[in-house]
This record gives C-alpha cells, structure tokens and sequence, in this order.
C-alpha cells in the first residue's frame, strides 16, 4: 500500500454514487461493516509487521543498508506501477472476492520467508516477495476506498472512516512494537511469518462480509489512459495543486528511505537490538496519530499554505537531526515528529483535493496525484541508502533534511502560500 494512501485515510474518495445508506444503528453493531473493520485492523496490523521485519531480515543476512534501500526502492516501485492500473482492475472484477484474494496472496507470499529462511537465508526471495506484495497491497487499498461506502451508505461516511483510521493508526502503533519483539526473540523470518498469518485471518473475517455496490458497467470498462490524462490535466491546470504535485514529488524522493536510515541508524550506529527498533517506531507511529489530532485545529487557525509549509519544514528539521542523535529517546522523539508533521501536510494536501476537485474528477486526480508524486521516491530511497553507507548516516540526513526545509521555502514563492483558509 502507498504512504500518502495509508496515511491520508481516503475512504471517502471514490466518486462513485452511493447507494442507500444503511440502517441508523450504530456502526458497531453493524454485522458486516464490523467484521470488515476487523480485517482492515489486521491487515494494517500486517503491513506494520513487514514495514520493521523485512529491513531487519535484510541488515541480519547482509549487514547492508543500500541492500535495504534497495528492497524499499523495488517494492515502492511495484506500488508506483500498480497504482496505474488498480482503478481500473476494482472496477472489472467483484471486489469482496478480489480483497480476499489480495490477503491471501500476500498471506502465501509473505508465508514463504519463514519457510525458505528454515533451510538458510535466500535474499533473492525479497526482492521477488515485496514488489509482489507491494502490488496486491495497492489493489487492496483501493479496493477498500471502493467498498467502505457500499458498507454504510453516504450519511455514515465520515463516521466509519474516523473508525476505520483510528484503529489503523493503533494497529501502526502496536505493529512496530510487535514486530520488534517477535525478532528480538525468534528472528525476523519469524515475525514475517507473523505477518503472514495477519493476513490469513484478515481473509477468513472478509469471506463473512456481504458487499453492497454496483456492478462495473461496459462504459468503465474503457478509457484507463484518458481517464488518467484527465487526472493529469486537471492537477496541471489547478495552481496550488500542481505547485503541491511538484514539490511533494521531489519531498517522496528525499524521504521514502527515512525508515531504513532509521533501523540502520539503531542497529549499526548505535548498537541496539531489534527491540529497541520495534519500540522507536512505535513511537513515531504514535505521532502520526498526534498529527491527525492537530491539524484540523492548526489549519483553523493559520490556513492551509501556512500548515502545510510548517509541517514540511518541520519534517526536514527532524530528519536533519536523525543522523545526529545517540541517544534512543531522542531518535524516537524525532521520528515522532517528522511523521506526526508528514501526516499533517498529507492531511492537508488530501483536503485540499477534496475541496477543489469536481465529485466525478476526484478519483481519477487522486490516482494521478499518487502516481506522479512517488514516481521518483523508489530511486530517491536507493540513492539515500546508498550515499548513507557510504558517508555515514548522519551527513546524509543533514542534506536530505536541508533539502526538505528548502521545499517549504519554495513553497512560499508559490500559490501554496495564499491557498485558502477553509478547514
């Protein structure tokens, strides 16, 4: 699944017409969106799990941190590529049976690690395993957009999404935590089968869940191309969105990485164990979950270019102190705040599509806004991996976190900085 997609929380993008909506009980008591909301946790919880235990098979086996970039920069692209097609893959087949099918893909996928590392380690099998299951997780990611308004109708939109994402953000705390303990304790390879099994489950809950949307018509079956230029054109037609567009594409190459400079930072710099990784990341998962408390308030009270611009500034400001840091709290702190300041400025440039974007527009930009803007971010977490082991973490995060500070300053030479004040 895409960063800006697990991050953003865009179950409400789908322009597609929403059917009734469903009986005015609580949502908890909802058989099927609950059962839903339960295999969603857990398959967040998975992506959690493999986010921490694949870099650290990765630097165990090979002891280096361009080998880990790599693995990011191969799977992020999977995801680049499969964003393309997604769309339009949801929209040709059922989508209860294709979410079922991308976790147990990923379920057999994922399960294959544990089994392969039993007879010694094999390092091609994750650069054949991650794009794989990068790409299913991308159909499972707009799957799911397209299927949380068919569980609850239009009326409870915003409620279930606010669900939805709460317990994804708890899951992306304790699946850090988890992760890191179980490779303390058995290995890595044990924790990706941790993950495995996630997604198992995840698939056993959905086969309970009855999906309630419309049929694909002949006249979607057409025009992937067309419908994609037409994203295109209208985030190259919009100011501030195309300012957004450029600007996060250059702040995705600089910072897909950050994750493994992190882990590389912990385990080589500093000398930690797979234990205290888990427990810093957990940390900054808990800031991404501060981020979403505070941006509706920031942007209130200062407006959209000014929030944007400070929590992009703020992002570099920390990164540039990551390769710095020696103490294990301080690393944690400023994890916490470059993902709680990336998950404000995610937030903001999502609302600011919404707000903008014509309704039967809206998921045609969104999935141009993804593809362009981490088109280079697989390159840029290879280059940043690589300059690391070769120079040293702390050097490269200077110039990458340098770099993020002057996206903000560029930014205010743009029509980010005048863009509306509207929450």
């Amino acid at each position: 699944m895409t960063y800006e997609a697990q991050r953003e929380g865009e179950s409400g993008s789908d322009s597609a017409p929403a059917p009734p909506a469903g009986p005015a009980r609580p949502l908890w008591r909802q058989r099927d969106f609950g059962v839903f909301w339960a295999a969603q946790t857990l398959s967040v919880l998975g992506d959690s799990f493999a986010l921490i235990a694949l870099p650290l098979l990765v630097l165990q086996t090979t002891g280096s941190l361009a080998r880990m970039g790599l693995l990011t920069a191969v799977g992020g692209a999977a995801s680049v590529v499969a964003a393309v097609f997604a769309g339009a893959v949801v929209d040709r087949v059922d989508r209860r049976r294709l979410l079922i099918g991308c976790d147990l893909v990923r379920m057999v996928l994922y399960g294959l690690v544990p089994l392969v590392w039993l007879f010694g380690p094999q390092i091609w099998l994750l650069y054949a395993v991650l794009p794989l299951c990068e790409a299913v997780g991308m159909l499972f990611a707009v799957g799911y957009v397209t299927v949380v308004r068919g569980l609850v109708g239009t009326d409870r939109l915003t409620e279930a999404n606010g669900r939805l994402n709460a317990t994804a953000a708890a899951a992306g705390v304790l699946g850090p935590l988890c992760a890191g303990l179980v490779a303390a304790w058995t290995g890595p390879a044990t924790a990706v089968g941790v993950d495995a099994a996630s997604f198992g489950v995840s698939a056993a809950c959905l086969s309970y869940v009855r999906l309630k949307g419309r049929a694909p018509t002949s006249g979607e079956r057409a025009g992937l191309w067309r419908d994609l230029r037409a994203g295109i054109a209208f985030l190259l037609g919009h100011p501030v969105l195309r300012a957004l567009t450029a600007l996060l594409f250059v702040f995705s190459f600089l910072t897909l990485g950050l994750n493994d400079l992190v882990i590389y930072h912990l385990k080589h710099d500093l000398g930690h164990d797979d234990g205290t990784v888990g427990t810093v990341m957990a940390v900054g998962a808990l800031g991404t979950i501060t981020g979403a408390l505070l941006v509706a308030r920031a942007r209130r009270r200062l407006g959209f270019g000014p929030t944007w611009t400070g929590a992009v500034a703020m992002c570099g400001l920390s990164f540039a102190g990551l390769g710095w840091a020696r103490d294990v709290p301080v690393v944690a702190a400023l994890s916490a705040c470059f993902l709680a300041c990336a998950g404000m400025a995610g937030t903001c440039s999502m609302s600011l599509r919404q707000e903008v974007t014509p309704e039967p527009l809206l998921g045609r930009v969104t999935s141009a806004f993804w593809t362009l803007q981490y088109a280079a971010a697989p390159v840029g977490a290879a280059v940043l991996t690589w300059a690391a082991e070769q120079h040293g973490t702390a050097p490269v995060a200077l110039l990458a976190g340098g770099c993020c500070v002057l996206i903000a300053v560029a930014a205010l030479f743009t029509p980010i900085r005048r863009s509306g004040h509207r929450p």
